[in-house]
């Protein structure tokens, strides 16, 4: 079993050859999905561990889109393993970063994530409307709806777009789940979303047991 603590701080370190390492020899033990959901969650704090190095000056800008870059490369070498789990699709996802918010990196890992888990995702990219959230949702018959935001502002434009799925009647047939820097219990709750996470292994795993 792949040590989740040498990878969390092999991540953190912006080690790129002991991640890739640690992660080909994961892959290639043939875990189970539950093994591989962990694995991604030690990536990520990983990553939370750069976020509080970049806030104390000891990385820069460049660290953190490389870093980025490199949870990206994990998740793709893990991805494969996930889809090997089931070929038939479970549900309906509409994703986005809502609007006024163009970062992606967390909507992108997420995506990547439920798709492996046999989840359609349809993504609506970064700055969406909640006009285009409803839209697509009522177009697809969507289960979820997931929002991902990082600036502060990102909060309203979730709860309008929970807001305007209600006012188009779609509210009680779909679930909502939102993420990023913002979020927590609150925000949550201000929303009007069934459930936040900031982290996308966890947000998998909340998206299954819907539709299970």
């Amino acid at each position: 079993m792949i040590d989740v603590k040498l990878v969390t701080q092999a991540m953190g370190e912006l080690d790129e050859d002991r991640v890739m390492a640690a992660l080909a020899e994961f892959v290639a033990s043939k875990p189970a999905e539950e093994e591989v959901l962990s694995v991604v969650n030690a990536c990520q704090q990983g990553m939370a561990v750069v976020g509080d190095l970049f806030e104390q000056g000891e990385y820069f800008v460049g660290d953190l889109i490389y870093a980025g870059e490199l949870m990206t490369r994990a998740v793709d070498i893990i991805k494969p393993v996930l889809q090997g789990a089931s070929s038939s699709k479970v549900g309906k996802i509409v994703l986005g970063t809502v609007q006024g918010d163009i970062h992606d990196i967390g909507k992108n890992i997420f995506k990547s994530l439920v798709e492996a888990a046999s989840f359609e995702v349809y993504d609506l990219g970064t700055d969406t409307s909640p006009e285009r959230f409803v839209d697509k949702a009522r177009e697809v018959k969507a289960d979820i709806v997931g929002m991902s935001g990082v600036l502060n502002l990102a909060t309203t434009a979730m709860k309008e777009t929970v807001d305007k799925l209600a006012a188009a009647g779609l509210r009680d047939d779909i679930k909502v789940i939102i993420g990023g820097n913002p979020v927590n219990s609150e925000v949550c709750k201000y929303v009007g979303a069934d459930a936040f996470s900031t982290n996308a292994a966890q947000g998998v795993k909340i998206c299954q047991g819907w539709v299970k």
